[in-house]
């Protein structure tokens, strides 16, 4: 049943981390430093909770939100995109490796997980930013942000949230594909 909830956690917050990932490596740091809910120490992610750590994702989570414009677009949005990835593989594998003895799937699950999430997270924002006017779009990493830190800071609380994250993300990706060969319709204009 362990291995279960660890599985969900880390699934959790990996998927935070897909929807944007300084704040949840942030997060998640403070909270196993605190030892609450998930804890590092003694294995060899020990450094996900070390102070020097968790500086440096603060200091890359002010740096990404200062330069949130230069960051979504071309290669910039292919590099946050393999930052996360190696970040969830890093949170996914240290919280295997808390309780188990095995430990390198995270390697492979947490970059797959924090993919997907980043990819339902750029279609749904690419989508409501299409809606909005230019001021109220720019406001949409803060809502990024709020999700991923609710995501990360649930996942570990209650486990199970991180299921439904996943399949959240899952469901977005589904129906983002499945819109995109739709045309937008609009409002029709009765005679």
């Amino acid at each position: 049943m362990n291995l279960l909830l660890d599985i969900l956690q880390a699934a959790g917050v990996a998927a935070a981390i897909g929807v944007r990932p300084f704040l949840p490596a942030l997060v998640v740091g403070v909270l196993a430093a605190a030892n609450l809910g998930v804890d590092f120490g003694g294995t060899s992610f020990a450094f996900l909770e070390s102070p020097v750590w968790i500086a440096a994702m603060g200091v890359l989570l002010v740096a990404s939100l200062a330069g949130r414009k230069a960051l979504e677009a071309g290669a910039a949005a292919q590099a946050m995109t393999a930052v996360g990835a190696v970040l969830a593989a890093l949170e996914f594998a240290g919280q295997l490796d808390d309780r188990f003895d095995v430990w390198w799937p995270g390697l492979l699950a947490g970059p797959l997980l924090a993919v997907l999430a980043t990819l339902a997270a750029s279609g749904l924002f690419g989508r409501v930013r299409a809606r909005l006017d230019t001021a109220t779009a720019s406001t949409l990493p803060l809502y990024a942000e709020a999700i991923a830190l609710a995501l990360a800071g649930l996942s570990v609380a209650a486990p199970p949230v991180g299921l439904v994250g996943v399949g959240l993300c899952v469901f977005l990706l589904r129906g983002g594909r499945r819109r995109e060969g739709e045309k937008y319709a609009g409002l029709r204009i009765l005679r």
